[in-house]
């Protein structure tokens, strides 16, 4: 289970209190055999969105979101390729409902590659659930960028800048 008052961003808050924060991370998008996408609810926004976090001190991106699925899903990711950046602004800035406010610097893998069951281990996660593309619930406009962006890249082969 993952604290966030033991994370370097919880530290940080601490001294820093609300203000905007820029903060590296990762975001994935994980597709099962059927094409399905899985999604989490998340318990800090109560939306849906795609599994994913914050980059911790020595950690390199692939580390994050390998952590971060497992932390988030139960599941174990291998394979994880990059298919986009995300870093606009108007998308990545989120005022969470504590009034604390990051801008994320994220980079955005796809895998269709992993083992374990589905089960929330830490907290961040109200529910997982697969989806079809073309049946996305409501979700943080990020995280539908990133889902839009990837959809983009498996047709065109071009790395996205979301």
């Amino acid at each position: 289970m993952h604290d966030f008052e033991a994370s370097h961003l919880g530290k940080i808050r601490l001294l820093v209190g609300p203000q905007l924060l820029l903060v590296p991370g990762a975001r994935i998008v994980i597709e099962n055999a059927n094409g399905k996408i899985l999604l989490q609810k998340r318990a800090d926004l109560n939306i849906w969105g795609l599994p994913g976090g914050n980059a911790e001190p020595g950690e390199d991106l692939s580390g994050v979101i390998e952590r971060e699925v497992f932390e988030e899903t139960g599941l174990a990711i291998t394979n994880a390729l990059p298919f986009g950046f995300g870093c606009n602004p108007d998308l990545e800035t989120i005022r969470f409902p504590n009034g604390d406010q990051c801008q994320f610097f994220v980079l955005n893998f796809h895998t269709m590659s992993f083992t374990g069951e589905l089960r929330m281990l830490d907290g961040e996660s109200l529910a997982l659930e697969w989806y079809a593309k073309d049946a996305l619930p409501e979700m943080l406009p990020n995280m539908k960028a990133s889902i839009l962006a990837y959809h983009r890249f498996r047709t065109t082969g071009i790395f996205q800048m979301i």
